[in-house]
């Protein structure tokens, strides 16, 4: 009984070890893929302008648009 014990002892060992080894591993993993940078006002280079809002059309979807041109 006493060899059972210790082959159940080991297997717990075993299994802690890995938990703890996936746990530190998925931190780091995490930790290094933090982004630390901080939101601010300024456009960032590149940037073309936002959209701006447009009326909507008076047709249905497939027909011609009516009006001025």
């Amino acid at each position: 009984m006493n060899k059972e014990r210790n082959s159940h002892r080991t297997a717990l060992t075993l299994f802690a070890a890995a938990v703890v080894i996936a746990l530190l591993a998925a931190f780091l993993t995490t930790n290094e893929r933090v982004n630390t940078r901080t939101a601010s006002n300024e456009t960032p280079a590149g940037t073309t302008g936002l959209a701006k809002p447009r009326p909507p059309l008076d047709r249905a979807p497939g027909r011609p648009v009516i009006g001025d041109h």
